[in-house]
């Protein structure tokens, strides 16, 4: 994974709108394999309040959530 993958990968596992399910389409990455690839990223503080905030919450997973969004869309 290059630098632009990373940072990529970081804006959608925070933003709560992405399913990790995108992620995987997107990046090919699975939802354990982007908490492995977080962690390394992200300092141990930040690590802890991203899982805090995703762990069980709807909007990352798509069977859970009712808005069904195909792509990442960033901030931009």
């Amino acid at each position: 994974m290059n630098e632009e993958e990373k940072q990529r990968l970081i804006e959608m596992a925070w933003q709560d709108r992405t399913h990790f399910d995108i992620i995987r389409k997107q990046l090919g990455v699975t939802e354990n394999q982007v908490k492995k690839i977080i962690r390394k990223l992200i300092g141990p503080k930040a690590y802890k309040r991203w899982r805090k905030r995703v762990q069980g919450r709807r909007t990352k997973h798509e069977k859970l959530c009712e808005h069904k969004p195909t792509r990442f869309q960033g901030p931009w």
